[in-house]
């Protein structure tokens, strides 16, 4: 089968490197005029740490990857509340890797080896799905034909606006916005330790990466409109939120127009009752955004499309079976990931002096392995088998 997939991040290329094990013909549709760069450093582990393994690249992943001592949560003057070991954490290391969300997409995409047709600068403005083909009008290309259509393009997603309805219906504000930039030179360094420091209303986390660049993530508490098309705003956002912030915010927020990087977004969840219609399907955020809280929404959205992809060589042609099939496979493990999630969010922005309180002295006895399992619940444990893949 022809098989669009609009988006080319983690969810696209994975799905389109299954799809050629089985057969099928994809071609990926990325709005951008290049692959991307930036985004977080992300923690890489569980099902889709084994969907990754699966598709050899594990090995490029620890190449461009770090594995971190410890994280030190520290309060506004500097001083140490809790050190978290991240194997007390998420298990073995060698089945974990923290790794820039770019690094992971670039190895994804190589495996494909150019065996998908990749289009860049255009994306999706139309479809009509007269149920034996998809005719999909492109922004600029010529229209084409398609025997299934898939949306991988992230929690924005043009493809679920288009076939499904709009945003409002789906999208789940979590009253949080996050920012993730990076910045040259920046000091103090601490290599492979994750600084964390959090006060009510946010918390921000400094890393430092490979070259001398320092990677600063922060989540803050914002109840009104979110600015997404314009960064002077959102700077403008940041800094009023954190006005008066102790430890190291004035000088990370003085670092920031400098940074060679700049993200930012609204933490949302994407909560819909199924993700295909006719021969059109969802992955990654576009279907079931965890949000950031999650912190696994990389992996999580390897998961979805190698299910999707296994299903599909399963049903011998049969779309509407495999469909079903992966809605049936995933939906229970994927909302019981949002509702982990949505627990976590006092840990990433606290709303009050005493939930910062509770969340430091979580911290303090996180090494516990029974307290972890207490505090993170489901959060950090993969409760799904992956399929074997058809063939392989």
């Amino acid at each position: 089968m022809k098989v669009l997939i609009a988006g080319a991040g983690i969810a696209g290329p994975t799905l389109a490197y299954w799809l050629l094990q089985a057969g099928h013909r994809p071609t990926l549709v990325e709005h951008a005029p290049q692959l991307r760069r930036g985004g977080y450093l992300i923690d890489f582990w569980g099902a889709g740490f084994d969907v990754a393994d699966r598709m050899g690249i594990v090995p490029e992943l620890r190449r461009h990857g770090y594995v971190m001592r410890e994280a030190r949560a520290v309060d506004r003057n500097g001083r140490r509340i809790a050190t978290m070991k991240p194997n007390a954490i998420m298990g073995p290391t060698e089945r974990y890797v923290s790794i820039a969300r770019a690094d992971l997409a670039g190895a994804i995409y190589g495996a494909l080896e150019g065996r998908a047709e990749l289009i860049l600068d255009d994306t999706v403005h139309a479809l009509d799905d007269d149920g034996n083909r998809v005719r999909v009008t492109f922004q600029d290309g010529p229209p084409r034909d398609f025997d299934l259509v898939v949306g991988a393009d992230g929690l924005h997603s043009r493809v679920r606006r288009l076939v499904f309805g709009p945003d409002e219906q789906f999208e789940r504000y979590q009253n949080i916005v996050v920012s993730v930039f990076d910045v040259p030179g920046y000091r103090p360094r601490d290599e492979l330790v994750a600084m964390m420091h959090a006060e009510v209303g946010f918390q921000a986390v400094r890393v430092s990466l490979r070259n001398h660049v320092t990677m600063v993530v922060l989540t803050v508490r914002h109840d009104d409109r979110v600015p997404l098309d314009s960064v002077a705003d959102q700077q403008a956002l940041l800094r009023e939120r954190l006005r008066g912030a102790g430890w190291e915010i004035p000088a990370l927020l003085e670092a920031m127009p400098r940074a060679t990087t700049f993200y930012f977004d609204a933490v949302s969840q994407i909560q819909m009752p199924s993700w295909t219609r006719g021969r059109v399907a969802l992955v990654g955020d576009a279907a079931a955004c965890p949000s950031l809280l999650a912190g696994q929404g990389s992996a999580l959205a390897m998961i979805e499309s190698y299910v999707l992809a296994a299903e599909l060589a399963r049903s011998g042609g049969d779309h509407a079976l495999a469909f079903a099939r992966y809605q049936a496979r995933l939906a229970p493990f994927l909302r019981s990931k949002q509702a982990a999630a949505r627990r976590l969010a006092s840990a990433f922005a606290p709303t009050s002096r005493s939930q910062l309180l509770a969340r430091n002295a979580v911290m303090k006895l996180m090494e516990l392995p029974y307290v972890t399992d207490l505090a993170m619940g489901k959060s950090f444990h993969d409760a799904i088998e992956l399929p074997a893949f058809p063939g392989a």
